[in-house]
C-alpha cells in the first residue's frame, strides 16, 4: 500500500490479503492456504500427503449433505422397487408371450435408459442456466407422476412409453452429483462423496422390500375379486415417497449454483415473471390507446403564439411514460451467464476429462452386464452355469450389498487418502479385468464334474469362491464409482459447467446401462452352444473391455483431480500450477484452489 501524502498521517498497512483478479467470481472463502514450496520445513513428503494440523479439513455442510441424501435414497427406493414384480407384470400382459418374458423385460428396463440418454446432458445443461433446485424439483415431481401412471399399465407398449417418460423426465443423479461438488471443496469432498455409493446399496434394498411386499392381486376391499391393477400399490408408495422428498426439497435444499444464489427465491421468480407478463400486456394496450389518442389531438389548430395545446402536451408526456414503462427489462429470472467466464469446449473437453468421460462409461458397461451376467451365469444349469436357486442367488446378492456398505463406510475413505483419486479409479477397473476373468473359474456343486449333483464339499467351495469373486467385483464398483465422480468433478474448469459435465458423464452412463444387459444376454445365449467352458465367452470378453478401460485410465494425468493434500504434492512435482491442456480457464481453476 502506498504511504499517504498527506503530512502528519502514519502510513496505515491493511491486514487483508490482496489476490489478483480472475475474470470469475472467488469463492466465498479463501480456504487454506497452500505450503510455500520455498519453506525448507515442509517436504514433498508432507506435502503430497497434506498436514491436519496445518491444512485443517473443512466442516461438512450437514444440512444441505442430508437433504441430498433424502433425494437420492428416495429416487434409488422408488426406481429399485420395480424389479421384483416386474417379470411378473410383464407376464400378464396380452402381447407377451410366455417363453419371451426376459426379452421384454429388458426391452421395458432398456427404454428407461434410452430416454436417460436423450435428455441426461440436457437437464445438467439446463442446471447450469437456471439453476440446480428447480431442475430437482422438475425432476421429482415428473417421476412421481409417471409412477403412478406405471401402476395403471396393462399392456406392454403402455409400459414402455411410461418408462420412456419417466427416463427423459429423471436425471437427478447427475444434479445430485454436481450439487456435492459445489457445497465441498478439496479437503472435504471425499467424505461426501463417499456416502453416496452407500445411499444407492440402501435404495437397492428399501426400493425391492417396497416392491416385493405391496403388489396386491386381490382386491384390497373385496377379497373375493381379482384386483384389476395389482401393481398399483407399490407405484403409488413410490409416488408418495417422492413427493415427500419433493415437500423435503423445497422447504430444505438451498442453491448450489453461484449464479443463481443472488437471485429472489424459486417461488417469487415464478411471481415475478406472471407479474411482468401482465404488465407488459397491459402497457402495450395502454400505449396504443394513448398514441391513438395523441394522433387525434396531433390535428387541432395551434394557439395564436405558435405553442401546443394544453391537451396535446400532457399526451405527450403520458406517451413518454408509456414508453418506459413498455421498454422495461424483465425481472431477474435466471443467473447472469454473460458475466461468468468463457470457456471453449477445448477447454472443458480437455485430455483428460475425454478420458475420464470414455472409461466411465467403459466402467458403466461393465458393471451392468456383470450385474446382467451374473444372476443368468449362477441360474443355468451345468456345465455353462451353476444351477443355483433364486434364493441362493438373492443371498449371494445381499451379500454383496453388505460388503458394499461396509467397503465404503469402513475402508474406501482411508484407503483413497493414502492412493489417491486417480489410483483408486486405476485399481477400481483393474479389479473388474480380474473379476470377469476368474468368474468361469468358479467351480460346480458336484466339486467340479458340472454334472448338477450336489456334494457337500463341493457347495462349500462353490459358495467360498463365489464370495471371493463377487467381494473382489464388489469392492472394485464401490471404489471405481466414488473415484469417477470425484474425478469427474474436479475434472471441471469452473462450478459454471459442473452441471453440463455431470450431465454428459451420466448421459455416457445411460448408454452404457441400455447396451449392457442386451450384450451380455446374448454372448450367454452363444456361450451355451461352446464346449468346454462356454461361460467364459462373455466373461472374457467384457473383462477384454474393462481391460481397455483400465490402459486408458493411465492417461489421465491431470493435476486437478486430486484431493487438497494430493493436489499439492502433484504441482510441486511438475512444477506447474495449471492443468495441463485446461486452457486459460484451468489456470485461473488452480489459482483458485490455491486459495
Amino acid at each position: 500500500m502506498a504511504p499517504s501524502t498527506r503530512p502528519g498521517l502514519m502510513q496505515r498497512h491493511t491486514s487483508t490479503l490482496h489476490y489478483q483478479t480472475f475474470p470469475t467470481a472467488p469463492p466465498s472463502s479463501r480456504g487454506k492456504p497452500p505450503p510455500s514450496s520455498s519453506s525448507p520445513t515442509v517436504s514433498r513428503a508432507d506435502s503430497r500427503r497434506g498436514s491436519q494440523s496445518s491444512n485443517p479439513e473443512s466442516p461438512l455442510p450437514k444440512r444441505q449433505l442430508a437433504i441430498l441424501a433424502v433425494i437420492a435414497l428416495a429416487e434409488q427406493t422408488a426406481l429399485n422397487s420395480i424389479s421384483p414384480y416386474l417379470p411378473d407384470m410383464a407376464s400378464s400382459f396380452p402381447e407377451v408371450d410366455e417363453s419371451q418374458v426376459g426379452l421384454y423385460v429388458g426391452l421395458i428396463a432398456s427404454s428407461f435408459a434410452l430416454a436417460q440418454f436423450a435428455t441426461n446432458f440436457f437437464w445438467g445443461w439446463l442446471s447450469d442456466r437456471i439453476g440446480r433446485k428447480p431442475v430437482v424439483l422438475i425432476g421429482t415431481f415428473l417421476t412421481a407422476a409417471c409412477f403412478v401412471a406405471f401402476g395403471f399399465c396393462r399392456t406392454l407398449w403402455q409400459a414402455i412409453l411410461v418408462q420412456v417418460f419417466m427416463g427423459l423426465a429423471n436425471g437427478n443423479q447427475a444434479i445430485i452429483s454436481t450439487c456435492l461438488g459445489e457445497i465441498t471443496d478439496r479437503s472435504n469432498q471425499s467424505r461426501a462423496f463417499t456416502y453416496l455409493p452407500v445411499l444407492y446399496g440402501i435404495g437397492s434394498i428399501t426400493g425391492p422390500i417396497v416392491g416385493g411386499l405391496l403388489v396386491m392381486r386381490r382386491n384390497p376391499f373385496d377379497k373375493s375379486k381379482k384386483n384389476p391393477y395389482p401393481y398399483l400399490p407399490p407405484n403409488l408408495m413410490s409416488a408418495g415417497v417422492l413427493l415427500i422428498d419433493l415437500i423435503l426439497t423445497m422447504i430444505f435444499l438451498e442453491e448450489s449454483l453461484e449464479g443463481a444464489k443472488d437471485l429472489p427465491p424459486l417461488g417469487k421468480r415464478a411471481k415475478n415473471l406472471f407479474t411482468w407478463l401482465w404488465q407488459s400486456h397491459s402497457s402495450t394496450q395502454s400505449g396504443s390507446t394513448e398514441r391513438a389518442k395523441v394522433s387525434k389531438d396531433h390535428y387541432r389548430p395551434l394557439h395564436a403564439n405558435g405553442s401546443a395545446p394544453e391537451a396535446v402536451e400532457e399526451s405527450e408526456a403520458e406517451e413518454d411514460s408509456a414508453d418506459d414503462e413498455g421498454s422495461s427489462h424483465a425481472p431477474a429470472l435466471f443467473p447472469d451467464s454473460s458475466a461468468g467466464e468463457h470457456l471453449t469446449t477445448k477447454q472443458i473437453l480437455n485430455r483428460d476429462t475425454v478420458l475420464l468421460l470414455i472409461t466411465f462409461l467403459i466402467f458403466q458397461l461393465s458393471n451392468i452386464s456383470y450385474n446382467s451376467l451374473y444372476p443368468i451365469f449362477a441360474q443355468a444349469p451345468p456345465p455353462t452355469g451353476r444351477s443355483l436357486h433364486p434364493s441362493e442367488i438373492g443371498l449371494s446378492l445381499a451379500f454383496a450389498g453388505v460388503i458394499t456398505i461396509v467397503f465404503q463406510v469402513g475402508l474406501f475413505g482411508k484407503l483413497r487418502e493414502k492412493i489417491g483419486n486417480r489410483t483408486a479409479y486405476r485399481v477400481g477397473l483393474g479389479g473388474f479385468v480380474v473379476a470377469f476373468w476368474i468368474m468361469p473359474l468358479v467351480g460346480y456343486k458336484d466339486g467340479g464334474k458340472g454334472t448338477g449333483r450336489t456334494t457337500q464339499g463341493g457347495k462349500v467351495w462353490l459358495w467360498f469362491e463365489l464370495g471371493a469373486v463377487l467381494a473382489v467385483k464388489t469392492v472394485a464398483a464401490v471404489g471405481a464409482l466414488t473415484s469417477a465422480l470425484l474425478l469427474i468433478t474436479n475434472s471441471a474448469p469452473n462450478h459454471a459447467v459442473l452441471g453440463t459435465l455431470n450431465g454428459l458423464a451420466q448421459t455416457l452412463s445411460a448408454a452404457g446401462r441400455a447396451a449392457g444387459p442386451f450384450m451380455s444376454g446374448s454372448l450367454f445365449t452363444a456361450a451355451t452352444h461352446v464346449k468346454p467352458k462356454g461361460e467364459a465367452l462373455a466373461f472374457g470378453v467384457f473383462g477384454g473391455i474393462s481391460f481397455i478401460g483400465f490402459l486408458l485410465s493411465f492417461g489421465i494425468r491431470g493435476h486437478g483431480l486430486e484431493a487438497e493434500g494430493w493436489e499439492s504434492g502433484s504441482d510441486e512435482d511438475s512444477g506447474s500450477g495449471s492443468r495441463s491442456g485446461s486452457g486459460s480457464g484451468s489456470g485461473s481453476r488452480s489459482t483458485r484452489e490455491a486459495w
